[in-house]
């Protein structure tokens, strides 16, 4: 063999072996790009788990929370320094909710995901840290420029409070602000958290605020007069807002790494802050309204006022649970899909269009399995909720009475107001924040216009139709009062309306993601049986037949538990059995995962 043969022979082996590594580099290529592609637009399920993570999250927090309310109740009352306290945490949860969770949750956690998605971790912190460092600077100018001005605050929340009440409410304010900063840069740990899909440690990191109030109340409640001791929580509310921070704080450096936090100009923060203005304005505008309803509240006397507070907590368990559950765990992946979300191809919508209304579909179906119940035991056995709850020391049957009565109100929207959660965030996945603002602004002006003829022109209408159907509550201005009625109402009114035009327009994008009519039936047909038979129960139950004193506090509680409990059972006896029972595939899912571990 000549050198030449022997050099042809070396080139030809040379580009041989280019060649089958050409053709293994896009094997690899084309695998990473599969498992990418797989990765962006994951299963239609792929969320639920993280969902009851939240739900479950959420859920411990909640019970505490309740727990908070009960005590609260026990000391408080429908007292004055009651209402005093509740009309002054408006003013910082209004702030919070505008600068906080919600507002982060869909300028930030979209563009965070992103970029974690497409493997840019580094422009991820860096987008990160200049967030919270803008958010550092703006939220200490608003806690100062909050407590000089909380006179004047006070005067817009609650221009119906004067004399002592307007100043202890205002003395409240000034104390609860600092917590304002706190929550805000606690709902920051939370988006971070929420990109990196842990998802527990955030939404349970409330424990600790509820913890250190329920301690201050229990601590002092039986020596304080009231006002001196709404005081004291408010103290207390501040310490919790720090431990609810601090607590979240070194899992975020765990997960995200190193963050700087220093002003840099990129062009993923100004999208960030881009899609903060509508957001912010779109919250504001749902926050006006529950600002505006208690404006209208404190018109209603101080008992409205602290009643609105304790059915507020129970209307908004199943939307936290379940609505804000779901509509959280599906915001990162839907902005991991967001950049192959192309509306339509030739001959229709894409494919990721296609998995978009998947996941919509099963998530209202998630959604509706626990809410519908929610909205009929509300209804029916509201009483009975609020009685186990709440009735304790200073507040007694009529109280509860009352509360339920604003509980139905509250219940109109409540399945409007958990799907219009995961619909908001579907917009907010695909850098649409201008539509879920245009719509916010139609529901905030229905509110406004609707409360107002609720509350007082037609508050006739309520009085006579619960006094008729079944009575009123025995409490001092029970006819003025009654107008709170009218507004949650009004309130759950508009919430289908805005609804109705975030689907329409959703629909438009992606096409319908209809629910299965046959599942609705079944849902509210279970959930209406397990109502009417819990019904028959409390028509005929007696604690002495448990051997219990009927004058004792414990046979009380018990009466009230056990309709709710079999209300429960049969509702998810009956779900079951028709095969539509979330709950059943969740613990499906839970054996089959310890079974194969």
């Amino acid at each position: 063999m000549t050198k030449d043969d022997v050099h042809l022979e070396d080139r030809t082996e040379d580009r041989t072996q280019n060649r089958d590594q050409n053709r293994a580099q896009n094997r690899d290529q084309n695998r990473t790009e599969s498992a990418s592609k797989n990765a962006t637009i994951p299963p239609a399920q792929s969320s639920a788990r993280s969902s009851y993570v939240i739900s479950l999250a959420i859920l411990i927090s909640r019970l505490l929370g309740l727990l908070r309310e009960q005590v609260f109740a026990h000391y408080l009352g429908n007292s004055d320094a009651a209402g005093a306290f509740r009309a002054a945490l408006r003013i910082p949860n209004f702030l919070q909710n505008l600068f906080g969770e919600g507002v982060l949750s869909a300028s930030f956690i979209p563009v965070y995901s992103r970029l974690r998605a497409a493997g840019d971790d580094k422009t991820a912190r860096a987008v990160a840290g200049t967030v919270a460092s803008l958010l550092a600077v703006g939220v200490s100018l608003l806690v100062l420029f909050g407590v000089l001005l909380t006179p004047a605050l006070v005067d817009i929340v609650a221009p119906g409070f004067t004399g002592d009440l307007k100043l202890l409410t205002v003395r409240l304010v000034q104390i609860l602000f600092p917590g304002v900063g706190l929550l805000v840069f606690s709902a920051w740990c939370l988006g971070v958290l929420n990109s990196h899909r842990k998802f527990f440690l955030s939404y349970i990191a409330p424990v600790f605020w509820n913890a250190a109030m329920i301690t201050a109340l229990i601590g002092f409640g039986r020596t304080e007069r009231s006002e001196d001791l709404v005081l004291k929580l408010a103290w207390a509310s501040v310490i919790g807002s720090f431990l609810q921070f601090a607590v979240q704080v070194p899992f975020v450096f765990r997960y995200a790494g190193r963050i700087d936090f220093k002003l840099q100009r990129r062009p993923e923060v100004r999208t960030v802050f881009k899609n903060l203005g509508p957001v912010l304005i779109s919250r504001g505008a749902v926050q006006l309204s529950a600002y505006i309803d208690g404006m209208i509240a404190s018109f209603l006397g101080a008992a409205a006022v602290a009643s609105l507070g304790y059915a507020q907590t129970l209307y908004l368990l199943p939307i936290s649970l379940f609505g804000m559950a779901v509509a959280a765990a599906e915001l990162p992946e839907m902005s991991a899909m967001a950049p192959q979300q192309t509306a339509f191809q030739t001959g229709g919508f894409s494919e990721a269009a296609k998995k978009l209304r998947e996941r919509l579909s099963q998530a209202r179906k998630r959604i509706s399995f626990f809410v519908i119940p929610s909205v009929v035991a509300f209804v029916l056995l509201g009483q009975d909720i609020v009685a186990l709850l709440f009735q304790t020391g200073r507040f007694g049957p009529e109280d509860t009475r009352y509360v339920w009565y604003i509980l139905m109100g509250s219940v109109v929207g409540l399945l409007a107001a958990t799907w219009g959660r995961l619909y908001s965030s579907a917009f907010y996945a695909q850098g649409d924040t201008r539509t879920p603002l245009i719509f916010a602004i139609v529901r905030v002006s229905l509110t406004v216009g609707l409360g107002l003829l609720f509350a007082f022109p037609l508050r006739s209408a309520f009085v006579t139709a619960f006094d008729y159907f079944l009575r009123l509550p025995q409490l001092e201005n029970i006819h003025l009062s009654m107008g709170a009625v009218g507004l949650t109402s009004s309130a759950g009114l508009a919430g289908w309306v805005e609804f109705a035009l975030l689907k329409r327009a959703l629909d438009k994008k992606i096409g319908a993601a209809p629910l299965s009519a046959s599942i609705m039936i079944k849902t509210w047909g279970s959930a209406v049986a397990a109502g009417l038979v819990s019904l028959a129960l409390k028509a005929v139950i007696n604690p002495n037949i448990l051997g219990l004193d009927t004058q004792s506090r414990i046979a009380s509680k018990v009466e009230s538990a056990l309709p709710i409990l079999l209300f429960a059972v049969v509702y998810f006896a009956l779900t079951t059995a028709f095969k539509v029972s979330e709950l059943d595939r969740l613990l499906k899912r839970v054996f089959k995962r310890r079974s194969s571990s």
